[in-house]
């Protein structure tokens, strides 16, 4: 199997430099001769910043060290601040889009710290979340690390939220508060660095930083928006998991089943960059907030702003369970109830399947809503279990099966598929109304939320609806001699369309003011090149997901040698026009 796990992409012409003397060594060539300089380290929340401290001090005399969180507003004062955004949920919160990170200080205090940094006749250092606000940087390094290294220190106890008292809250608790509050807060105020910094620190390992010059970064950025690519996917198992991804994508033994791929999950995954002889692994979201227009397209740009509305995973359920049952919200009510400017469409690609799998999909005619809120009600409190056969329908499906949910659809995959889910991105907005009894893996219940389910289930989408709505919507677009183009959806509810490429010969396709997320679905391995040269071929393997930037422009789909007599279908998704 050639799935990559660590899909690096090659930046040639700059340098990279591994190693707190190596780093050090950098900033202390910009501080040059000068007697006094002030250099800030701007840390995401998350980032370990003693030990950028004590690796800075180990190489450079600064005489004066100032932790920007000094100036903070007490923890207990921030909770309050957040207390509208947090709400009581385990899970949902509300998104704090209006917040700005100079909120979260107490401007005396700054004032005083930017005073302090000024007036001092020496090596100043100031560092942590938010360094960039209490001085006035000569030397500006920004400090980041990947979303998912986050979610990991929350999930082993290494910390907890940023000046939050919560170290072993439930770790859901505290994924909410980086998705609704801190995540926001920190792409903003990071966003606008990135044109001031002088350099870009990693900081993903323990004592293992590496950093790039701004220019380096500026390189590193025009490439990826201008050719196709690949994220750092990640796995994780799940209390329904199966065991395709491992025996299909070579995945570790270690955890007894994986349920999720997130590959293709911009806002959770990275770029992997390979510069200077070293890697360095960086939010996908800086290419999104920095190449907005070349990465999306000044159409979908326009729409949607530096947010990237399509989301690629896989949902494996080999030898595992049913997933909970499960509905999304409307765009009202997901704008109304949590800041979303758009809600979870999505759709279900059958990337495997045992004979006889199925789906379940869609309300039963003529149910009763009241008794069936009744029943999930009565199963969530811990009585009868609540009897899906009886309200929700089930169809099998077979591999290559383009199953659509628009918002609103009660749904979920049965044991024995291997979904590629295909959606927008509002990312966790899945209200559970039934959960088959289970808990967790951390023991405990998984949360159900049959209030927001009950304002969200679409009652009118019965079995006469899906049938005719939501299953077997292909249909031929174009074909010629040794290719065909089908359109497998989606819904015309959803803002996403989806193509299905055949290929036994190269197929061109126009980028249609989109980028574009794909997945090779059959097939061993397929090439992806431009028709004008504009970027190097591209491979792609069976079950990787990749995506082409509106940059690229026009893309050419070829079998790889070897691949012709069999062919390739590759699934792809853009925002229709």
């Amino acid at each position: 199997m050639n799935y990559r796990k660590n899909p690096d992409i090659r930046i040639p012409g700059h340098a990279s430099h591994r190693g707190w003397q190596q780093v050090a060594g950098q900033i202390q060539k910009a501080i040059g001769g000068r007697s006094a300089c002030v250099v800030a380290v701007d840390c995401y929340m998350g980032t370990r910043v003693d030990e950028i401290i004590q690796g800075l001090l180990r190489h450079i005399p600064f005489d004066l060290v100032l932790r920007s969180e000094d100036a903070a507003r007490p923890g207990e004062e921030i909770d309050r601040m957040l207390k509208r955004n947090l709400t009581e949920d385990r899970v949902f919160g509300v998104m704090s889009a209006y917040l700005n990170l100079a909120e979260f200080f107490i401007p005396e205090a700054l004032a005083a710290m930017q005073a302090q940094a000024a007036g001092h006749q020496g090596l100043v250092l100031v560092c942590g979340v938010g360094a960039a606000l209490a001085a006035r940087a000569d030397i500006l390094v920004v400090a980041d690390l990947a979303r998912w290294e986050i979610q990991q220190r929350y999930r082993s106890q290494e910390m907890g939220n940023w000046r939050a008292d919560n170290l072993e809250e439930d770790v859901l608790r505290k994924f909410k508060r980086g998705f609704f509050v801190e995540w926001r807060v920190c792409d903003k105020h990071k966003r606008g660095l990135f044109p001031l910094m002088d350099f870009l620190l990693e900081t993903n390992r323990r004592e293992d930083p590496v950093m790039i010059a701004r220019a380096a970064f500026e390189a590193a950025m025009d490439q990826v928006s201008s050719a196709p690519f690949r994220t750092v996917p990640y796995f994780d198992p799940g209390v329904w998991g199966g065991q395709w991804m491992r025996e299909k994508l070579g995945l570790p033994e270690g955890p007894g089943n994986y349920a999720w791929s997130f590959d293709g999950v911009v806002e959770e995954n990275s770029l992997l960059l390979a510069i200077g002889g070293n890697l360095m692994e960086l939010p996908a979201m800086n290419l999104v907030m920095t190449r907005p227009e070349a990465l999306l397209g000044p159409r979908v740009y326009s729409r949607f702003g530096a947010e990237f509305p399509i989301r690629f995973d896989f949902l494996d359920t080999r030898d595992g369970q049913n997933l909970s049952l499960q509905v999304h919200p409307s765009t009202q009510y997901i704008r109304e109830t949590f800041g979303m400017a758009y809600t979870q469409d999505e759709s279900y690609y059958i990337l495997d399947a045992k004979p006889g799998a199925e789906v379940y999909l869609g309300l039963k005619e003529g149910i009763d809503p009241d008794k069936m809120m009744a029943d999930l009600k009565t199963a969530d409190s811990g009585g009868a279990p609540f009897p899906a056969d009886a309200y929700i329908n089930r169809f099998q499906v077979r591999k290559h099966d383009h199953v659509l949910i628009p918002a609103g659809t009660v749904h979920c995959s049965a044991e024995g598929c291997m979904v590629l889910e295909i959606s927008a991105t509002p990312y966790i907005f899945t209200f559970k109304l039934w959960d088959w009894g289970r808990l967790g893996l951390d023991g405990r219940p998984r949360p159900v939320h049959l209030a927001h389910g009950a304002n969200s289930i679409r009652w009118e989408r019965d079995t006469r609806w899906v049938t005719e709505n939501l299953l077997h919507q292909e249909h031929l677009e174009q074909e010629g001699p040794g290719w065909r183009l089908d359109h497998t959806g989606l819904h015309e509810l959803q803002f996403l369309r989806t193509q299905r490429i055949t290929a036994h010969v190269p197929v061109t396709l126009e980028n249609d003011g989109s980028f574009s997320m794909l997945n090779l679905v059959e097939g061993e391995q397929a090439l992806i090149e431009s028709p004008t040269g504009a970027f190097a071929p591209f491979p792609v393997y069976y079950a990787e997901t990749f995506i082409i930037p509106y940059g690229a422009g026009d893309f050419v789909v070829r079998p790889a040698p070897g691949q012709e007599g069999p062919g390739v279908k590759v699934i792809r998704a853009l925002v229709k026009g």
